[in-house]
């Protein structure tokens, strides 16, 4: 049996980095310099409003130049870079690659830059389920995918494989996180079926309690580089400190397609992986009951009880259950709450003997609106909800957020980040 190759190299000048990495791996063995080739990076989402670190959350657009100036140099010449970020509530991915630079890679090499969400999408018969993927993805020869090295608090990891899921449009990226199956049982059949011929794993930044920018990120100067997605997310995964079979939509992939999640039947060149393996955990704590984050027991906040997020919690909802947790907390005076439950997802069912019920996004609030355990309902029903529609429906209950202590808030976790430390903006820019 052929070992699957994947290289690790020490990032050092982002050009020469993946050149070595690439060559190690024989990374354009799959490519014709005829293919129509899409580059998919991570750029899940941007704050155009407050300051937004994007250190781990985002490919960095160093890694993502390099690339193309390898590719241009190799003779491939048709190159499209494609992503469908959250929509906030419009699509945003063209505003999101002009920070980035993106432009300046078409006007440089000819790249055609392609926000998936402005397109058509063509449903597709995957077996246990169906999702609409982007016709520019199917259209695509080849994809080269590259993702960044991170943590993801609903699947423990999120890298080649779940970077996937950013190819398929708004409603089949809700329905992935369905109330009846794993979430963790969806996407993986992306993988199965996209012609991925080079997946790159960009860990400049490797990112902790993911997958946005509220996690920590820490500088970790690796790529990971091969031709088979898989066995890149093996590795990926044990220099985050887990074994693939600890990760459900790896195991889950593996059992389905005759594959091992054991790094002994990879071959890995380069980097010694024990060297650079260091555990980067992956989820929040949460009190004994279920009754919200840790944070709040140390703040002794009371009289409200959040129920965790689940599986089921979509990207959208889940990008503002954080700012949902930081204008609650904004809101303790120092009095215990007036006897809350806050719910989310599509599986939470209110509670009884609670006077107030929070149900924090559409689906939650369809599945409770005629839950007779509810005695006053808070119905946040936004796809996902606002901050606007949190402070403001709160006040019902007499809980009074301050907007101004979760731009505070913001500006601290902007504020963690120094250039002399290595977050270095200037890796996010061309």
């Amino acid at each position: 049996m052929v070992m699957p190759v994947v290289s690790i190299v020490s990032f050092k000048d982002a050009y020469q980095s993946l050149r070595k990495a690439l060559e190690l791996c024989d990374g354009f063995a799959g490519l014709k310099k005829d293919d129509k080739i899409l580059i998919k990076p991570n750029l899940v989402s941007w704050d155009f409003d407050l300051p937004f670190p994007p250190f781990g959350v985002v490919t960095t657009s160093a890694v993502m130049a390099a690339l193309v100036r390898i590719l241009k140099e190799e003779g491939f010449n048709h190159l499209t870079i494609g992503e469908g970020s959250l929509m906030n509530p419009r699509p945003m991915g063209r505003q999101i690659f002009k920070v980035l630079g993106y432009e300046k890679l078409a006007e440089q090499y000819g790249v055609e830059l392609i926000d998936f969400n402005e397109g058509k999408f063509t449903e597709i018969d995957f077996g246990p389920i169906k999702l609409a993927v982007a016709n520019k993805v199917l259209e695509a020869d080849k994809i080269i995918n590259l993702p960044v090295l991170k943590t993801h608090n609903q699947c423990k990891v999120s890298l080649g494989i779940k970077n996937l899921k950013g190819t398929i449009n708004r409603r089949s990226k809700t329905h992935c996180h369905g109330k009846d199956w794993d979430l963790e049982h969806t996407f993986p059949h992306l993988a199965e079926k996209l012609p991925i011929a080079l997946t790159i794993i960009d860990g400049v930044f490797a990112l902790e309690k993911g997958p946005g920018h509220t996690g920590k990120a820490y500088r970790k100067d690796l790529l990971i580089a091969s031709t088979d997605v898989f066995a890149a997310d093996v590795v990926g995964a044990y220099v985050m400190g887990y074994h693939a079979s600890d990760i459900e939509h790896l195991r889950y992939f593996a059992e389905r397609n005759g594959r091992s999640t054991e790094l002994q039947i990879i071959e890995i060149r380069g980097e010694d992986i024990a060297k650079h393996r260091e555990y980067i955990d992956y989820d929040w704590e949460w009190q004994e009951g279920d009754l919200g984050p840790a944070g709040f027991a140390k703040r002794r906040i009371t009289g409200i009880a959040i129920r965790k997020y689940d599986s089921s919690l979509c990207t959208g909802c889940s990008g503002m259950y954080n700012p949902m947790l930081i204008m609650l907390m904004s809101a303790f005076k120092g009095k215990p709450f007036p006897n809350v439950e806050v719910i989310s997802g599509k599986r939470q069912l209110a509670s009884p003997g609670f006077d107030y019920t929070v149900l924090f996004g559409k689906c939650v609030y369809e599945l409770n609106k005629n839950n007779p355990n509810i005695k006053n309902a808070i119905a946040l029903k936004g796809c996902p909800p606002s901050i606007k529609d949190l402070e403001e429906n709160l006040k019902e209950a007499g809980i009074y957020c301050n907007y101004d202590e979760y731009v505070n808030y913001r500006n601290y976790i902007f504020s963690r980040y120094k250039k002399e430390d290595g977050f270095d903006l200037g890796l996010y820019s061309l």
